[in-house]
Protein backbone atom coordinates (compact mmCIF):
# COMPACT_ATOMS: atom_id res chain seq x y z
CA UNK A 1 0.00 0.00 0.00
CA UNK A 2 1.56 3.50 -1.05
CA UNK A 3 1.99 5.97 1.56
CA UNK A 4 -0.88 7.96 0.26
CA UNK A 5 -3.37 5.35 0.78
CA UNK A 6 -2.30 4.28 4.09
CA UNK A 7 -2.53 8.10 5.12
CA UNK A 8 -6.40 7.87 3.41
CA UNK A 9 -7.18 4.58 5.51
CA UNK A 10 -6.07 6.46 8.64
CA UNK A 11 -8.50 9.83 7.94
CA UNK A 12 -10.71 10.36 10.66
CA UNK A 13 -11.73 13.96 9.35
CA UNK A 14 -15.22 13.18 9.02
CA UNK A 15 -15.77 11.02 12.65
CA UNK A 16 -17.95 13.67 14.10
CA UNK A 17 -19.84 14.01 11.00
CA UNK A 18 -20.68 10.42 10.68
CA UNK A 19 -21.45 9.55 14.43
CA UNK A 20 -24.22 12.17 13.86
CA UNK A 21 -26.00 10.11 10.83
CA UNK A 22 -28.69 7.72 11.35
CA UNK A 23 -26.49 5.01 11.23
CA UNK A 24 -24.05 6.31 13.68
CA UNK A 25 -20.76 4.51 11.97
CA UNK A 26 -17.31 5.11 12.40
CA UNK A 27 -14.78 6.54 9.46
CA UNK A 28 -13.55 3.57 7.25
CA UNK A 29 -12.26 5.05 4.20
CA UNK A 30 -11.86 2.48 1.19
CA UNK A 31 -8.37 3.37 -0.51
CA UNK A 32 -8.01 0.72 -3.20
CA UNK A 33 -5.66 2.40 -5.56
CA UNK A 34 -2.21 2.09 -7.53
CA UNK A 35 0.25 4.41 -9.00
CA UNK A 36 -0.20 3.38 -12.83
CA UNK A 37 -3.00 1.63 -13.50
CA UNK A 38 -4.68 1.54 -17.03
CA UNK A 39 -7.86 2.16 -16.05
CA UNK A 40 -9.73 4.65 -13.18
CA UNK A 41 -13.00 4.41 -12.10
CA UNK A 42 -14.62 6.79 -10.30
CA UNK A 43 -17.58 7.07 -8.62
CA UNK A 44 -19.36 8.67 -5.56
CA UNK A 45 -18.82 7.24 -1.97
CA UNK A 46 -19.08 3.29 -0.63
CA UNK A 47 -22.00 1.70 0.46
CA UNK A 48 -23.23 0.03 3.49
CA UNK A 49 -21.60 -3.24 2.19
CA UNK A 50 -18.53 -1.71 1.40
CA UNK A 51 -18.24 -0.22 4.43
CA UNK A 52 -18.34 -3.66 6.01
CA UNK A 53 -16.01 -5.18 3.75
CA UNK A 54 -13.70 -2.53 2.90
CA UNK A 55 -13.33 -3.86 -0.96
CA UNK A 56 -15.09 -1.45 -3.57
CA UNK A 57 -18.18 -2.52 -4.95
CA UNK A 58 -18.62 -5.42 -3.19
CA UNK A 59 -22.57 -5.68 -3.49
CA UNK A 60 -25.10 -6.11 -5.97
CA UNK A 61 -24.08 -3.15 -7.34
CA UNK A 62 -20.66 -4.09 -8.59
CA UNK A 63 -21.81 -6.92 -9.78
CA UNK A 64 -23.90 -5.31 -12.41
CA UNK A 65 -20.86 -3.17 -13.19
CA UNK A 66 -18.43 -5.85 -13.55
CA UNK A 67 -21.11 -7.14 -16.17
CA UNK A 68 -20.92 -3.78 -17.76
CA UNK A 69 -17.32 -3.58 -17.75
CA UNK A 70 -16.77 -7.48 -19.03
CA UNK A 71 -14.22 -8.30 -16.01
CA UNK A 72 -14.29 -10.88 -13.64
CA UNK A 73 -13.76 -10.05 -9.99
CA UNK A 74 -9.81 -10.94 -10.28
CA UNK A 75 -9.44 -8.21 -12.47
CA UNK A 76 -11.73 -5.76 -11.41
CA UNK A 77 -9.74 -5.72 -7.55
CA UNK A 78 -6.27 -6.08 -9.23
CA UNK A 79 -5.00 -2.62 -8.24
CA UNK A 80 -2.34 -3.23 -11.09
CA UNK A 81 -5.12 -2.98 -13.20
CA UNK A 82 -8.11 -1.00 -11.74
CA UNK A 83 -7.82 2.20 -9.36
CA UNK A 84 -10.84 3.27 -7.63
CA UNK A 85 -10.97 7.12 -6.61
CA UNK A 86 -14.80 7.53 -5.37
CA UNK A 87 -15.70 11.27 -4.84
CA UNK A 88 -15.52 10.62 -0.87
CA UNK A 89 -13.61 7.17 0.43
CA UNK A 90 -15.83 6.49 3.02
CA UNK A 91 -19.96 5.59 3.33
CA UNK A 92 -21.29 8.72 3.83
CA UNK A 93 -24.72 7.34 6.45
CA UNK A 94 -27.63 7.65 5.61
CA UNK A 95 -30.72 10.74 6.49
CA UNK A 96 -33.59 10.57 8.50
CA UNK A 97 -35.34 8.79 5.92
CA UNK A 98 -33.14 5.98 4.74
CA UNK A 99 -31.47 7.94 1.64
CA UNK A 100 -27.68 7.90 1.39
CA UNK A 101 -25.86 11.31 1.98
CA UNK A 102 -24.58 13.08 -0.28
CA UNK A 103 -20.37 12.84 -0.11
CA UNK A 104 -18.91 15.07 2.22
CA UNK A 105 -16.61 17.82 0.12
CA UNK A 106 -13.94 18.03 2.54
CA UNK A 107 -13.00 14.38 1.52
CA UNK A 108 -12.39 15.27 -1.88
CA UNK A 109 -10.96 19.05 -1.06
CA UNK A 110 -8.82 17.00 1.25
CA UNK A 111 -7.23 13.75 -0.95
CA UNK A 112 -7.99 14.24 -4.65
CA UNK A 113 -5.51 16.22 -6.16
CA UNK A 114 -2.81 14.29 -4.56
CA UNK A 115 -4.01 10.13 -5.24
CA UNK A 116 -5.07 11.41 -9.11
CA UNK A 117 -1.31 13.04 -9.15
CA UNK A 118 -0.09 9.61 -7.75
CA UNK A 119 -2.53 7.68 -9.85
CA UNK A 120 -1.51 9.63 -13.01
CA UNK A 121 -3.28 9.33 -16.43
CA UNK A 122 -5.57 6.27 -16.98
CA UNK A 123 -5.82 4.90 -20.35
CA UNK A 124 -9.65 4.73 -19.35
CA UNK A 125 -11.65 6.90 -17.49
CA UNK A 126 -15.00 5.89 -15.99
CA UNK A 127 -17.15 8.16 -14.32
CA UNK A 128 -19.95 6.91 -12.55
CA UNK A 129 -22.76 9.21 -10.89
CA UNK A 130 -23.48 13.01 -10.59
CA UNK A 131 -21.56 13.91 -7.96
CA UNK A 132 -18.59 12.23 -9.93
CA UNK A 133 -19.84 13.42 -13.19
CA UNK A 134 -19.79 16.80 -11.50
CA UNK A 135 -16.05 17.00 -10.18
CA UNK A 136 -14.11 15.36 -13.14
CA UNK A 137 -16.43 16.75 -15.64
CA UNK A 138 -17.79 19.86 -14.77
CA UNK A 139 -20.87 18.80 -16.27
CA UNK A 140 -24.48 19.64 -14.50
CA UNK A 141 -27.74 18.50 -15.93
CA UNK A 142 -29.54 15.86 -16.04
CA UNK A 143 -27.52 12.03 -16.11
CA UNK A 144 -29.71 11.34 -19.37
CA UNK A 145 -28.65 14.64 -21.48
CA UNK A 146 -24.62 14.33 -19.75
CA UNK A 147 -24.61 10.40 -21.14
CA UNK A 148 -26.45 11.16 -24.13
CA UNK A 149 -23.26 13.77 -24.92
CA UNK A 150 -20.87 10.59 -24.59
CA UNK A 151 -19.34 10.93 -28.21
CA UNK A 152 -17.73 14.95 -26.80
CA UNK A 153 -15.79 13.09 -23.44
CA UNK A 154 -11.98 13.46 -23.97
CA UNK A 155 -10.51 9.99 -25.66
CA UNK A 156 -11.24 7.25 -23.03
CA UNK A 157 -13.85 8.79 -21.21
CA UNK A 158 -16.78 6.81 -20.58
CA UNK A 159 -19.48 8.38 -17.98
CA UNK A 160 -22.11 5.64 -16.55
CA UNK A 161 -25.54 5.62 -14.77
CA UNK A 162 -24.91 4.10 -10.90
CA UNK A 163 -25.10 0.36 -11.28
CA UNK A 164 -27.84 -0.04 -8.70
CA UNK A 165 -30.84 -1.42 -9.40
CA UNK A 166 -32.92 0.48 -8.53
CA UNK A 167 -31.54 2.27 -11.66
CA UNK A 168 -33.30 -0.22 -14.28
CA UNK A 169 -35.90 1.95 -15.04
CA UNK A 170 -33.86 4.74 -16.39
CA UNK A 171 -31.89 2.43 -17.99
CA UNK A 172 -34.85 1.28 -19.93
CA UNK A 173 -35.95 4.84 -20.34
CA UNK A 174 -32.36 5.39 -22.00
CA UNK A 175 -31.75 2.71 -23.99
CA UNK A 176 -29.26 4.01 -25.97
CA UNK A 177 -26.51 3.70 -22.81
CA UNK A 178 -27.29 0.02 -23.75
CA UNK A 179 -27.23 -0.20 -27.09
CA UNK A 180 -24.57 2.25 -27.97
CA UNK A 181 -22.03 3.01 -25.01
CA UNK A 182 -22.08 -0.41 -23.70
CA UNK A 183 -20.52 -1.83 -26.49
CA UNK A 184 -17.65 0.58 -26.96
CA UNK A 185 -16.85 0.33 -23.30
CA UNK A 186 -16.55 -3.05 -23.18
CA UNK A 187 -14.58 -3.61 -26.54
CA UNK A 188 -11.98 -0.79 -24.77
CA UNK A 189 -11.78 -2.71 -21.60
CA UNK A 190 -11.34 -5.76 -23.50
CA UNK A 191 -7.99 -4.55 -25.28
CA UNK A 192 -6.33 -3.39 -22.26
CA UNK A 193 -7.75 -7.01 -20.69
CA UNK A 194 -5.65 -8.72 -23.79
CA UNK A 195 -2.32 -6.21 -22.75
CA UNK A 196 -2.90 -7.04 -19.01
CA UNK A 197 -2.65 -10.48 -19.98
CA UNK A 198 -1.02 -11.28 -23.62
CA UNK A 199 -1.53 -15.22 -23.15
Amino acid sequence: MSHIAKDISACRICAARFAATKTQHRPRPVAWFAKGTPILIAGQAPGMRVQQSGKPFDDRSGDRLRDWLGLDRDAFYDTDFVSFVPTAFCFPGYDAKGADLPPPTVCWDTWHADVLDHIGPPQLRIIIGQYAIKRHLGRSGSLGSVIADWRSFPDGTFVLPHPSWRNSGWLKKNPVFETEILPVLREQVGLLLTMRDPT
